[in-house]
């Protein structure tokens, strides 16, 4: 029986006016500590989902970006919970809990995350 790839979620928290190639430098980064596995969507907050570099990081990627509201990722468990996250978009964690949450019930945090100077990064991989 063949085995089909994890399919990762990377969860982005960003600051306004992010590149593109400080994204992409990050997620490279960070899927190196996650293992095989098949990009599946790039998840951020509501609020961060217009910024150019991550919609273009995400098109470099050919992945979808999925937006949540701050309020829906303010209720999911992560291990690394941010006053900055919380002060600046009213949850305290972007990067885990988007991750978590494209990854859908059940989901595993396999990278928790990982930081550049205007970005966060964390990967979840769907269960099974």
């Amino acid at each position: 029986m063949q085995h089909s790839p994890l399919r990762l979620h990377l969860g982005i928290g960003a600051r306004r006016g992010v590149t593109a190639e400080e994204v992409l430098d990050l997620v490279r980064r960070t899927l190196a500590d996650a293992g095989p596995g098949v990009i599946a969507a790039l998840a951020t907050a509501e609020g961060k989902a217009g910024e150019p570099g991550l919609r273009s990081a995400a098109a470099e990627l050919g992945v979808p970006v999925r937006a949540y509201p701050a309020a829906e990722l303010d209720s999911v468990a992560v291990p690394h919970p941010s006053a900055t996250a919380r002060a600046a978009v009213g949850t305290g964690s972007v990067a885990e809990a988007a991750a978590l949450r494209s990854a859908g019930a059940g989901a595993v945090l396999v990278v928790g995350k990982r930081k550049s100077p205007r970005a966060t990064c964390a990967i979840a991989r769907e269960p099974g």
